[in-house]
């Protein structure tokens, strides 16, 4: 297992957590007020929503005053999400997924791409099916979202759109080479659309997590753990709630002159690169 993986998995669109997830209502007076902010309800999507990173994200979000819908193969969400089953890698789902929010919530202005997977191994033993799901959902599964989001986002001369994308796309990880590879596209991607939309108010930028701690790195032997956080100048991995800080700032007005960027949440193993 390496750094990457860890940093990855929790994203995966696959999970055993509980249904029953219910919807926020269509008024975005409710959410005015609970946090000091400026967003007056923006709805943002959050896809890959069932665990981890991504539900940490959707949490975040409607916490600070956002009407938040999430995306995953179950539709699980954290409760007061709107969740929606959908599997990204096929555009049909993708635009009913956005149909939904649209008529339940409202126009998508906000949009954090998180939904990820990994199918590791070495190179010269990774088969093409491999490659093949992981750049499908990892890097095309986001080019769906962000395709579908921008039209909206133009006409309303605002969006704000976040990747989450990892350190080992300027890492580079073994065993790792197809993650590494759709992650480092995820960086390309945000960067022209950055350059394409940007004189329409629309920024896009990469969230680029490290080790991140999660119910699957607490499983780790102790020896498993040390040898990863000697690695990380701040000794620590990093919490769920670090990556969904970084991401509220990057959706927020604070951050409407903030574009194209890449920000690493890795404890600084990846500076300089």
């Amino acid at each position: 297992m390496t750094m990457n993986t860890l940093s990855c998995s929790p994203q995966s669109m696959s999970s055993s957590c509980p249904t029953g997830i219910r919807a926020p209502p269509r008024d975005a007076n409710r959410y005015r007020g609970r946090v000091s902010t400026q967003q007056n309800g923006r709805v943002a999507l959050v896809t890959g929503t069932s665990r981890g990173i991504g539900a940490a994200i959707a949490a975040d979000l409607l916490a600070a005053g956002y009407r938040v819908a999430g995306t995953s193969r179950t539709g699980t969400a954290p409760e007061g999400v709107l969740g929606i089953a959908a599997d990204i890698t096929e555009p049909d789902q993708v635009d009913a997924a956005y149909r939904r929010v649209e008529d339940e919530i409202g126009p998508v202005e906000v949009l954090v791409a998180n939904a990820g997977i990994t199918r590791d191994g070495l190179l010269a033993m990774m088969k093409d099916e491999a490659w093949d799901d992981v750049i499908g959902t990892n890097l095309s599964g986001a080019f769906r979202t962000v395709r579908r989001a921008v039209r909206p986002m133009t006409r309303a001369r605002f969006g704000r759109i976040v990747l989450i994308g990892s350190v080992s796309a300027y890492v580079g990880t073994p065993g790792q080479v197809n993650y590494a590879a759709s992650k480092a596209g995820l960086i390309g991607m945000a960067r022209s659309v950055a350059g394409e939309l940007g004189s329409r108010g629309i920024t896009c930028n990469v969230v680029a997590p490290g080790f991140v701690r999660t119910d699957m790195t607490d499983e780790l032997s102790d020896e498993v753990r040390a040898d990863y956080l000697k690695r990380i100048p701040l000794r620590r991995a990093a919490e769920v709630g670090d990556v969904a800080a970084a991401v509220r700032f990057l959706c927020s007005d604070e951050a409407g002159y903030i574009t194209g960027v890449v920000l690493p949440v890795d404890g600084g193993i990846g500076m300089g690169r």
